[in-house]
């Protein structure tokens, strides 16, 4: 079983920074693209940024220029640098991993995980 552990949420004011980490844990095989996608209330889960396991990554309009995506593949983790905040980057923030491969060599699964979600909050 492979499990994706968010940290780095909170409460912060308009024009302040967090830096969110999400952690991949289990059998691990491969871990093809990562990503961040937020939820705020009362809209539909969104695309904030996404990290290919070569590096090339693509942003929410929205964020470019304020937000960076970053990943260490020895330690299985993918960051959100977010800068700049606005009170409408106020959402639940959560790790999606859409192909990761894992098992043994003897047996294999392919399938998508999600982080429980952080709470990211910037007050005016």
């Amino acid at each position: 079983q492979v499990q994706l552990v968010e940290s780095g949420g909170g409460v912060v004011q308009a024009g302040g920074s967090l830096r969110l980490s999400c952690a991949a844990s289990g059998s691990i095989l491969f871990i093809d693209a990562m990503g961040w996608y937020r939820q705020a209330p009362g809209k539909q889960r969104e695309l904030v940024a996404r990290i290919t396991s070569g590096g090339t990554t693509n942003y929410a309009d929205s964020v470019k220029g304020r937000f960076t995506i970053s990943r260490d593949n020895a330690k299985n983790t993918v960051y959100l640098q977010m800068n700049s905040l606005k009170p409408e980057d106020t959402a639940v923030y959560y790790c999606n991993a859409p192909s990761v491969r894992s098992g043994s060599t003897f047996s294999t699964t392919t399938r998508q995980y999600w982080g429980q979600g952080t709470q990211v909050t910037v007050s005016s």
